[in-house]
């Protein structure tokens, strides 16, 4: 296994509840009220569309709302890691990402472990460049038993809201998270930062048409057939837990221009043509990084003062 390569599961596709659009040269996030599921191909126009995501449409009336899901993990940790992250605003690179007691933070000379205030208490991350950023894991189908589709979200409340459900699912089913029936679910709520209108985030729960009490003897059952056939469920959150700690942050370069484009679309410096390989734009240097947040965050505080 490769020292500081972090290994993550498998990914085949990814979920959304947004898009991003051109506008005036631009490449901006546009939100959704429904689902989408793409493959991991990106062409000019966007993400191309997973096979899965027409399949779905027409099981459901109306706008995709609903995922049949499971997920490869017991530990809900595993399924969902959920992390402070500050980004560089050009390349979309982690330069800092922390649990909110300690952090680790890319500086001249490496890795370095510091503690972590949180964003409100952390003048390095203030500005914005520092949120909470989380990604799920989850198994739609039976194709591909080991391949995942992920969702990456910023959204509070979708991150507190998965994070409580698996834990809760975990608990109430005898640590079977891994065999039970569930299903992300999307759901709106207004606030006054909303200025009363809708936004959605995303939640979990038992398939519609189930109770709580038939998924939990359908994930027995599962758990049963899959032990007498020597799957070791066990084994495989721990090989998860030693690839997921082998590298200092879990995004690689490859997903830069995603997050990027996702995350910080009207402040990326990159290329407006973002469907197509960036492979060969030039990412700048840890130190540069370094620097740039450090005169943000030195302007900050001097303005505070």
């Amino acid at each position: 296994m490769l020292k500081g390569l972090a290994i993550t599961p498998p990914v085949i596709g990814r979920i959304s509840i947004g898009r991003v659009v051109e506008k005036n040269g631009k490449r901006l996030p546009e939100k959704d009220d429904q689902f989408t599921i793409t493959t991991q191909v990106q062409q000019r126009d966007g993400w191309m569309l997973h096979p899965l995501n027409e399949e779905l449409r027409k099981a459901n009336t109306g706008k995709l709302r609903a995922i049949p899901v499971r997920f490869l993990f017991s530990d809900p940790d595993l399924n969902l890691r959920a992390e402070y992250s500050c980004f560089d605003r050009e390349s979309g690179r982690p330069v800092c990402v922390g649990d909110g007691e300690t952090c680790r933070r890319a500086i001249d000379d490496g890795i370095s472990e510091l503690p972590c205030p949180s964003p409100d208490g952390c003048a390095f991350g203030q500005g914005g460049a520092c949120k909470p950023y989380g990604r799920l894991n989850v198994l739609i189908g039976d194709e591909d038993e080991m391949g995942s589709f992920i969702f990456r979200t910023t959204s509070y409340n979708s991150i507190r809201t998965l994070a409580a459900r698996l834990h809760y699912f975990s608990a109430v089913s005898g640590n079977l998270l891994a065999c039970l029936p569930l299903e992300l679910k999307l759901r709106g709520k207004s606030t006054t930062q909303s200025y009363r209108s809708a936004i959605y985030y995303v939640d979990l729960g038992v398939r519609g048409g189930s109770a709580l009490e038939a998924a939990i003897i359908e994930a027995r059952e599962l758990d049963e057939r899959r032990r007498s056939a020597g799957f070791d469920q066990a084994a495989l959150d721990v090989a998860a837990r030693r690839g997921f700690s082998n590298g200092a942050f879990e995004d690689s370069m490859e997903d830069v221009s995603a997050v990027s484009e996702e995350f910080f679309s009207g402040e990326y410096a990159g290329p407006s043509n973002a469907g197509n390989d960036n492979t060969g734009t030039d990412v700048p240097s840890v130190s540069n990084l370094r620097g740039k947040l450090d005169q943000r965050s030195a302007l900050l505080v001097g303005k505070a003062a």
